[in-house]
C-alpha cells in the first residue's frame, strides 16, 4: 500500500519546526528524521512520536533514519547547514555568507540523496538559497522541476503582511510576492501588487492607510522586518518552515498553485540556465510544472538583474571557495 512519506534532513531551529508542522497536517503516514547529529535525529523523533498519543494528534510513524530511507520518499525538504551567520559588528547578516560551508553540505546531501532515489520531490530551505538551489538543480541530472527553494513565499507573505498591517485588512486578501534571491537584493512586484482587484495606484484611495504606499520604503520594511525576527530571537524558523510545508501539500495534492519559489531560469527574462531565483511558479505533484514569466516594469527588471548578479556573484564563492562576497 503506498503511503506518504516525507523525509526531513537537517533538525535544527528551522528543520525541528518543518518536521513539527509536518506532524500536524494530517497528510503523511510515514516521516524519517535525518542528521549529521544522530542523536538530535533520533531525540526529535522520539519527542514527535510521544506527541502521537495525545489527543487530535495523528499516529505517524515517525523515526530517524539515514538517507537509504529516501528511497520511498515522496518529498524530502532539506533544511541542513547553518541558517544564517550573525557577527556582533553586523546586524543585517547576508545569506551569502554561507556559500562556501552549505555549498559543500549541499553536494554531500544530493550526493547521499541520489544513492537511493531520483524520484522524490526535493525541497531546500538551506541558504543561501538560491545558490544552494542552482547547484542541487544542475550537479546531479536529477530530473527537471523536482528540485526547487521555498525561495521568496517568505518573503512575499511578509510583503502581504506588510501591506496588509497598513490598511488593517487580512494579508491573505493582498496578492503580492517578492521575485529574485531570497536574500537583500529580494524585490517587490509592486505593478501587480493588489487587493481584491485594486492594484498599486487605488489602494490608497480605496483603503485608509497608516502611510502612503510607497515602494522604496515598503520594500525596506520587508526586509527589515526579517531582520526584526532575527534579531529578537537569533533566528528565523516559523514562517519558512509553514513555506515549506505548504509547498509539500500542493505537491501531495497535485494542487497547480502558485508560488514564487527558486529554480533555475529556463530562458526567461535573457537567463538560460546560468542563475536561480524566485518567480511564479505552478506546483504540483510533478514539482515546479510551469514557470511563469510574467511581464515586470522598467524599474523591476533592473532590480531582477540587479538581483540574479548578485546570486550568480554568490555561485562564484561556492564553486571555488576562496572567500566571502565582499
Amino acid at each position: 500500500m503506498k503511503t506518504n512519506k516525507l523525509a526531513v534532513i537537517g533538525v535544527g531551529h528551522v528543520g525541528s519546526y518543518v518536521l513539527a508542522d509536518a506532524m500536524k497536517i494530517g497528510l503523511f503516514s510515514e516521516i524519517v528524521v535525518i542528521d549529521k547529529d544522530k542523536d538530535i535525529a533520533f531525540g526529535e523523533a522520539l519527542d514527535q512520536a510521544h506527541a502521537t498519543a495525545l489527543p487530535y494528534m495523528t499516529n505517524i510513524d515517525v523515526y530517524a533514519g539515514d538517507y537509504a530511507d529516501c528511497a520511498d520518499a515522496d518529498v524530502i525538504i532539506c533544511a541542513a547547514g547553518p541558517s544564517i551567520i550573525k557577527t556582533e559588528d553586523n546586524e543585517t547578516p547576508d545569506r551569502a555568507m554561507l556559500a562556501m560551508e552549505n555549498g559543500k553540505v549541499v553536494r554531500e546531501v544530493m550526493e547521499g540523496i541520489t544513492e537511493y532515489t531520483k524520484e522524490a520531490i526535493i525541497i531546500f530551505i538551506t541558504n543561501p538559497l538560491d545558490t544552494v538551489v542552482y547547484i542541487a538543480e544542475n550537479e546531479f541530472n536529477y530530473p527537471r522541476g523536482h528540485i526547487f527553494g521555498t525561495g521568496t513565499m517568505l518573503d512575499s507573505a511578509r510583503l502581504r503582511h506588510v501591506v496588509a498591517n497598513n490598511y488593517n485588512i487580512d494579508p491573505k486578501s493582498v496578492t503580492g510576492y517578492m521575485m529574485g534571491e531570497h536574500g537583500l537584493t529580494a524585490f517587490p512586484v509592486f505593478s501587480r501588487l493588489n487587493v481584491q482587484g485594486f492594484g498599486e495606484e487605488e489602494l490608497d484611495s480605496i483603503f485608509v492607510g497608516k502611510e502612503p504606499l510607497d515602494r522604496e520604503k515598503f520594500g525596506q520594511k520587508v526586509v527589515k522586518s526579517a531582520y526584526d525576527v532575527l534579531n529578537g530571537k537569533g533566528w528565523t524558523n516559523a514562517g519558512v518552515a509553514q513555506s515549506a510545508i505548504t509547498l509539500t501539500k500542493a505537491v501531495l495534492l497535485n494542487e497547480k498553485s502558485v508560488h514564487p519559489v527558486s529554480t533555475t531560469l529556463q530562458g526567461q527574462y535573457g537567463y538560460h540556465g546560468d542563475v536561480a531565483l524566485s518567480m511564479p511558479c505552478i506546483i504540483g505533484r510533478n514539482g515546479v510544472e510551469k514557470q511563469l514569466e510574467i511581464e515586470l516594469d522598467e524599474r523591476e527588471l533592473e532590480l531582477l538583474h540587479k538581483s540574479a548578479k548578485y546570486i550568480q556573484e554568490t555561485m562564484k564563492v561556492a564553486e571555488t571557495g576562496k572567500g566571502y562576497i565582499k
